[in-house]
């Protein structure tokens, strides 16, 4: 039995939402990812992201209607319930908001750094959704919350290395501008992502 006991039995919906949640962040995520390895062909990949931020947008509202609705205390405290699906919903929408700059500046082929952050983002996104699949046994949290600080780490790595690369000079400066953003999105999507991470340690100690 998990930590939470038999509160996790009483639950009215939180735990299977969360995991919702985490399972469609990580299915943005992914198509992300096919969709900087084979830029410029899209193959209605961007319109798969979309899809996936507006059920990000659903599963984020039933949660907060759910924690606004319910009887009784929640399983885990309400300001983490409202911090985890806000956080969890800027996952989806950065990826989205990626995906989006890409079309929108028209960009030609993607940076070698761009694919490895997509990569990142997707490899900490699958261990948030592990994390969130056992919300209702914290003790089980730890590994894949190390794990999202340790990708967080890398893409903070990758970035600083995009970045010098673009300013190393020979770029148009209008490039450079639609790379700086594109780059810049991928990072807060990444940081979102160790947003989470932080919010589900809390509620590790507070229920350990």
């Amino acid at each position: 039995m998990g930590l939470f006991g038999r509160a996790a039995g009483n639950d009215p919906g939180f735990f299977r939402l969360f995991a919702a949640a985490g399972s469609n962040a990580l299915r943005a995520a992914e198509l992300l990812e096919r969709l900087m390895r084979s830029w410029p062909e899209d193959d209605g990949l961007g319109r798969e992201i979309l899809i996936a931020e507006q059920d990000g947008d659903r599963i984020t509202h039933d949660l907060i209607h759910l924690l606004n609705t319910s009887r009784g205390r929640p399983p885990i405290d309400r300001e983490d319930v409202h911090g985890l699906a806000t956080a969890l919903d800027d996952v989806v929408d950065l990826t989205e908001e990626v995906a989006d700059f890409m079309a929108l500046y028209g960009i030609e082929a993607p940076m070698s750094q761009a694919e490895q952050l997509a990569g990142i983002l997707h490899a900490a996104c699958r261990s948030l959704a592990e994390a969130l699949g056992r919300l209702d046994d914290v003790g089980s949290l730890n590994p894949y919350l190390v794990e999202v600080n340790r990708l967080e780490n890398e893409g903070d790595r990758i970035v600083r290395e995009a970045l010098a690369s673009l300013f190393a000079g020979g770029i148009d400066p209008i490039l450079i501008i639609r790379w700086k953003d594109v780059f810049e999105r991928l990072e807060e999507a990444i940081d979102a992502c160790e947003t989470v991470a932080h919010i589900l340690e809390g509620i590790a100690v507070k229920h350990a």
